[in-house]
C-alpha cells in the first residue's frame, strides 16, 4: 500500500485552511532531499507557513510539498520529501497533527494464509484472535 501520510497533511491543510487559519509545518530539516534556506533551520528544524497568501504555487502531492516563498524578503524555492514533515498545525491555535510514522507491512511468511480457507468457504467461524488497531493516544 502507498504511505498514508500524504493523505493525512492534505486532509489536515484543508481541514485548516477551511476554518480559517494559517497551516505551518514542522520539518526535519537534516532528512535527505529536503531544500530550504539554511538560515531558516534552528537545531535542524524550520517552521515553514504553507498558507497561500505565504507561499506561491504550493503543490502538495504523495512525495513532496514544494513552494516558492520570501525569506528575508528573498524568494526561494522549498522542497520538503513527506517524509521529512513532523508535523502540521494552526498557527493559531496550536491545533493540528505530529504525522505517525509510516509503518512497513511484513513480507508473508511461510505459515501465513491468505484470506478465506483453503476450500474457499469463508462460513466457519475463525480461529484467529482479533488484530489490534495501529492508533495510539497521544496527549
Amino acid at each position: 500500500m502507498t504511505s498514508h501520510r500524504p493523505y493525512l497533511l492534505r486532509a489536515l491543510y484543508e481541514w485548516i485552511v477551511d476554518n480559517g487559519m494559517t497551516p505551518h509545518v514542522l520539518v526535519d530539516a537534516g532528512q535527505p532531499g529536503v531544500r530550504v534556506p539554511q538560515h531558516a533551520v534552528k537545531d535542524g528544524k524550520v517552521v515553514l507557513n504553507i498558507a497561500e497568501r505565504a507561499v506561491m504555487h504550493l503543490q502538495m502531492d504523495n512525495e513532496a510539498v514544494r513552494f516558492s516563498a520570501r525569506f528575508g524578503g528573498v524568494s526561494h524555492p522549498v522542497d520538503v520529501p513527506v517524509a521529512a514533515i513532523v508535523a502540521i498545525y494552526a498557527r493559531e491555535t496550536g491545533q493540528g497533527m505530529v504525522l505517525p510514522e509510516d509503518i512497513a507491512a511484513p513480507p508473508p511468511g511461510p505459515d501465513d494464509e491468505p484470506p478465506g480457507s483453503p476450500d474457499g468457504n469463508d462460513d466457519g467461524p475463525d480461529d484467529r484472535p482479533p488484530r489490534r488497531g495501529h492508533l495510539r493516544v497521544v496527549k
